[in-house]
């Protein structure tokens, strides 16, 4: 039975008895793809529909979910993968003693297992693998590890995984594998995608890598299988030349500030490979800079979070900056000085530099040069990433980065008239109003806690990143439930509660799942891109919010799950 939660104005949560069906839901709605279903974020017991406001609703949604069918397998045709693994790993006899069997027999059992990617999430390429196997029901390490090597072969709950990078983690390591699980140059990326059959072999302590991986594909509506070699082809190589052909202008970074990023509007629609959409954290900022120099509103830009910037430029451009004010001067190569505001256009010359002083209010500045930086892309967009990794890193002092030809932009707008992207931005110790809608798991706390998360004035503290900004209140959100959920979508704007009561305001850059609970979601992200360490925030009830009244518990229930999407 499918419950319906609510998640923000344009997310809604899906809810499924258990993994089998959320799986099959997922595939069903892969298959009909209603419309106005921008990304689904399938997880252990749920499905993250992100849909358009414009045309349709979380009403029409509901019925069109009611109306599938979805009872078998929606997908008939599987991709099939085969890993070869040593399994050499150290917790390996420390499973065989949890599950009370002997090492060799968690090896044949992990090995004779039909494996299944359930869902996507942690990192890029790490996939969620579901097994048709009762014995595999592993509790996480009561202490994760600082460092899981690259290839490690894990085991945590009911699920089975692969490190495709070195990071923290609190999974059970039965082995290894050299098999490359993303590469930007292979197509999907991702070697474990939804859907995804996994078979496991054993090759003892020596693994023979095929291509750049100990990997092999199949589809199973062919007959021969394919190497998962991710070579990049001829094809591939020719687009990359073609999008990195600039205008010969360029702009060089003097001075980055505290943090200098390439955005443009991220990458949407790569959920299923546990990417986020990222892009610019203030996305109409962006826009209006893009539309103030004739680009198109999706073209890259600069970011530029707190501190002065200094830009050379080579080649005359026209430039725009937004999002928070602050002094911005021109300087010409003669030393003549130039003083714009935010939100004009204005035209450069070869030898200028443009400075950037700090912000008066706001965190956020958005630059804009005609025709778009011609930086490299990765999976169809030119942001950066900070979680993640994928774009361009952070820029330093030295980089230089050409711009692109104007012509090449999608299509041209004529600049339009200044204004202001915000009414009032946000400065340390000022207080701004956000609304927000209550859901998915604002039934996890207790009436009490909803009105602390309503009624108490946040903090906003200098631990807070694109990935998510922490909040600090007097009182912590009492919930009305201990312990973690199974992993479950989140979005960007999401406010998620760790058992120390003080929530994380999710940004761009956040995991795609998340094991702890989440008690609402900020409507206005922009405004909530653009907040300070420092500032203030009071929460008030969105219009489409539900009423609090009908979904909290006053009183605490037991617990109902306690893994985690923290690997």
């Amino acid at each position: 039975m499918t419950r319906f939660r609510p998640a923000s104005r344009r997310d809604l949560l899906v809810e499924c008895d258990d993994l089998a069906e959320t799986m099959r839901l997922h595939a069903a709605l892969e298959a009909s793809t209603p419309p106005g279903v921008d990304e689904l974020i399938p997880a252990a017991r749920t499905v993250l529909i992100r849909f358009d406001p414009r045309r349709t609703s979380a009403r029409r949604l509901r019925e069109a979910i009611g109306s599938l069918e979805y009872g078998t397998d929606a997908s008939r045709h599987h991709r099939e993968v085969r890993i070869d693994v040593s399994y050499d790993g150290e917790d390996l006899a420390e499973v065989a003693d949890l599950l009370d069997v002997s090492p060799a027999e968690v090896v044949r059992r992990h090995q004779a297992a039909t494996w299944r990617v359930a869902f996507a999430g942690f990192a890029p390429g790490f996939g969620y693998l579901a097994g048709d196997d009762p014995l595999f029901s592993v509790p996480r390490r009561p202490s994760p590890r600082t460092r899981v090597p690259v290839g490690a072969v894990a085991l945590a709950g009911e699920f089975t995984g692969v490190y495709p990078r070195s990071s923290p983690g609190g999974w059970q390591l039965i082995g290894h594998t050299d098999a490359v699980l993303w590469d930007l140059d292979r197509d999907p990326p991702a070697l474990f995608v939804p859907g995804t059959i996994v078979t496991f072999r054993d090759v003892g302590e020596t693994i023979t890598t095929t291509g750049a991986g100990s990997a092999e594909t199949r589809d199973s509506g062919d007959s021969a299988a394919v190497s998962a070699d991710g070579g990049a082809d001829a094809s591939v190589e020719s687009a990359r030349s073609d999008e990195m052909a600039g205008s010969g202008f360029t702009v060089e970074v003097v001075e980055p500030g505290l943090q200098l990023l390439v955005e443009d509007l991220g990458r949407p629609g790569f959920a299923a490979m546990g990417v986020s959409q990222a892009g610019a954290a203030d996305r109409g900022a962006l826009i209006t800079a893009n539309r103030l120099v004739g680009n198109d509103p999706d073209a890259a830009g600069l970011e530029s979070y707190g501190g002065a910037v200094t830009l050379r430029l080579t080649g005359a451009s026209v430039a725009a900056v937004t999002g928070a004010p602050g002094p911005i001067t021109l300087t010409s190569a003669d030393g003549t000085v130039f003083h714009h505001r935010p939100g004009e256009p204005f035209a450069t010359e070869s030898g200028d530099e443009l400075h950037l002083g700090t912000p008066s209010a706001g965190v956020r500045r958005y630059v804009a040069f005609r025709g778009g930086l011609a930086v490299e892309s990765a999976l169809e967009s030119r942001s950066s990433d900070t979680l993640a990794h994928l774009g361009p890193d952070p820029l330093q002092a030295g980089d230089t980065l050409p711009i692109a030809e104007p012509a090449t932009a999608r299509h041209l707008v004529a600049p339009g008239p200044a204004r202001a992207h915000h009414a009032q931005l946000p400065a340390p110790g000022r207080t701004i109003e956000l609304e927000v809608t209550l859901g998915p798991r604002d039934d996890w706390f207790t009436s009490a806690g909803i009105s602390t998360l309503l009624e108490q004035t946040w903090t906003v503290t200098s631990e807070s990143d694109r990935v998510g900004l922490r909040l600090q209140g007097d009182v912590p959100l009492e919930r009305s439930r201990d312990g973690e959920l199974p992993s479950e979508g989140a979005v960007t704007g999401a406010l998620q509660v760790p058992p120390n009561g003080q929530p994380v305001l999710f940004g761009p850059d956040h995991p795609l799942t998340g094991g702890y609970p989440i008690i609402a979601g900020v409507d206005d992200t922009d405004l909530a891109a653009q907040l300070p360490p420092g500032a203030r925030v009071r929460f008030v009830l969105g219009p489409d919010s539900p009423d609090p009244d009908a979904s909290h518990s006053p009183d605490p229930e037991p617990d109902s799950a306690d893994m985690s999407d923290e690997s």
